[in-house]
């Protein structure tokens, strides 16, 4: 019985399944994520009680990023997963006990719906948002094990120039991030200021990976030994499709010089 047969206490019908799948070559050494894609919420959940403007915010989704992880996982003609459901419903880079899971006030605005939320909606958010997409994950990367292909895990993000509560100026155009293991953070750096010498990186800005709350990362690829870079582009560079495909072609680049130094030398 897949996810969206089993009896359900939040997504109808009419919702989308919470995971997005583009298969790619199951042969190829990168499997990409995107944690944030799509900013869906549940009919039953009536838009959180926000304006439709919020819901196009950063607070609800990483403007772009899904566009570019499409482009680039056909480039690389790799698998991608990706999340459908706003990080207000539930944010699927964070572990269920982080403060922020599922916020009540995000970038100075409130979420009263999730102010008000009982245990009940809040385990319902959980088993059916959060678990399908992680375990999608774990699926694919078991499989990828069982056949003995190389996995270079590839987590694509975008952030805000500036946030309203904090209105400092965030000037990279690329961020890399990374917790304990920066193996292949720092091939992708390599790659990158060899190729464009003049971007403006970012070295865990504007953030970096946070091995107690972060999902992700810490789960999928720290807990694993498994290499990965996660990406955060700044989202008023992402804006429409020729933008997006040239960060597609840039990140590709990048990625296959570094895959070919990284694999080339061993783990």
């Amino acid at each position: 019985m897949n996810e969206m047969t089993r009896p359900s206490a939040l997504l109808g019908p009419e919702d989308p399944a919470p995971v997005g799948k583009v298969e790619g070559s199951q042969t190829s050494p990168f499997l990409l994520i995107c944690d944030h894609a799509g900013n869906a919420v549940p009919a039953a959940l009536r838009d959180l009680g926000l304006p439709a403007a919020e819901l196009e915010r950063h607070i609800a989704i990483d403007r772009g990023a899904l566009q570019v992880a499409r482009r680039l996982a056909d480039r690389l003609a790799a698998p991608l997963i990706f999340q459908r459901y706003s990080r207000l419903v539930i944010d699927c880079n964070r572990r269920p006990k982080a403060l922020d899971s599922i916020p009540a006030v995000s970038d100075g605005t409130e979420v009263v719906a999730n102010r008000e939320l009982d245990e009940a909606g809040r385990r319902a958010r959980l088993t059916e948002i959060l678990l399908p997409y992680h375990r999608c994950i774990e699926e694919a990367l078991e499989a990828r094990a069982a056949a003995r292909q190389a996995t270079l895990l590839v987590s694509v993000h975008s952030f805000t120039p500036e946030l309203r509560a904090r209105p400092t100026a965030r000037p990279w155009h690329l961020g890399l991030c990374w917790g304990h293991d920066r193996r292949f953070n720092d091939a992708v750096l390599a790659a990158l200021e060899k190729q464009e010498p003049d971007l403006p990186l970012g070295r865990n800005e504007p953030y970096a990976v946070d091995m107690e709350h972060d999902y992700s990362i810490p789960l999928h690829a720290e807990a694993r030994n498994l290499p990965y870079v996660e990406f955060e582009m700044r989202q008023d560079l992402l804006e429409g499709p020729e933008a997006q495909e040239a960060w597609a072609e840039r990140l590709e680049r990048a990625l296959r010089q570094a895959a070919d130094d990284f694999l080339r030398g061993g783990e």
